[in-house]
């Protein structure tokens, strides 16, 4: 019988172990791991932020027609909305009888002097002031950049202090600017009917236009002596390119020139790295905007 497979097979099986030990170990991975993802193309809206207060578009100032007469009743109070021709007060003759006060317009009654047993004249100060068919303007002030990015008729997302947010558009837009604060007035009207407070502040977002390009994370934006720099991973170590940039949106930036889509990004940018380090990619999702 010819025993020697069997006894090739038994020294190759003792020898295996030792072939084992004899492999070299596994190289780790050499440099930090870092966090990135792959820059991909994104649209940015062009946004001119109007902070102001509300005031009346339009005042109606109501007096008594003849002086000298004395507030017998009072019909309503500011705060209230009334129609055109609504009873506002009614006045005491010196000759006897009442005289009715009514408004001229629809609107809301913003202020009131009427006080029963008052005197009311034909001159000073108002009965009642409504502010016509309720029409309040927001009027802010914007930078000279932003003055040239607006005109007539843009639509406008307003959020009001204690109103919450309405509809707007730019009704005017100033032509000189103020020579000290180099700032303009803008005027945006409130598109929907609401009940409002004059000079409550408010706060307008007008879209004047979109730009697109790539979008990467505000965190990957490092500020250099070089200028506006972002690191990007190539063949395992780190690229430092400039980049100009664009519009500012959500925590993203707009990236006009400097890198391509799909160039692997470092998510936090830092330095920590430099030009030529070794380190590990390690792709993870940062809610890049589509």
């Amino acid at each position: 019988m010819n025993h020697f497979p069997l006894l090739l097979a038994a020294l190759l099986l003792l020898a295996s172990p030792a072939l084992a030990a004899d492999e070299p170990p596994e190289t780790p991975p050499k440099g930090a791991a870092v966090t990135v993802f792959k820059a991909a193309k994104a649209c940015f809206d062009n946004i001119v932020d109007v902070s102001g207060i509300l005031i009346p578009r339009e005042e109606t100032m109501v007096r008594s027609e003849r002086p000298g007469l004395k507030v017998a009743e009072v019909l309503a109070e500011p705060g209230d909305t009334v129609t055109a021709g609504q009873l506002l007060a009614r006045l005491s003759l010196p000759e006897g009888g009442l005289t009715l006060v009514a408004a001229p317009i629809a609107g809301l009654v913003s202020n009131s002097t009427a006080v029963i047993g008052a005197v009311a004249g034909a001159k000073g100060e108002a009965l009642f002031t409504i502010i016509a068919r309720s029409e309040f303007d927001l009027v802010g002030m914007v930078p000279v950049d932003d003055i040239s990015k607006l005109a007539v008729n843009q639509t406008a997302q307003i959020k009001i202090i204690g109103a919450g947010e309405v509809e707007g558009k730019v009704r005017r837009v100033a032509s000189t600017i103020e020579p000290n604060s180099q700032l303009g007035q803008v005027f945006i009207s409130i598109t929907q009917p609401r009940r409002l407070l004059v000079n409550s502040s408010a706060r307008a977002l007008i879209k004047t236009g979109q730009s697109c390009g790539i979008s990467v994370p505000l965190t990957a934006i490092l500020y250099s002596s070089a200028g506006t720099v972002v690191q990007v991973v190539r063949r395992g170590r780190v690229e430092t390119k400039q980049v100009e940039v664009g519009l500012m949106s959500g925590g993203h930036v707009e990236i006009r020139q400097g890198i391509e889509e799909g160039e692997t990004v470092v998510a936090r940018a830092g330095a920590l790295l430099r030009e030529g380090d070794p380190v590990r990619p390690v792709t993870a999702s940062v809610g890049v905007k589509k």
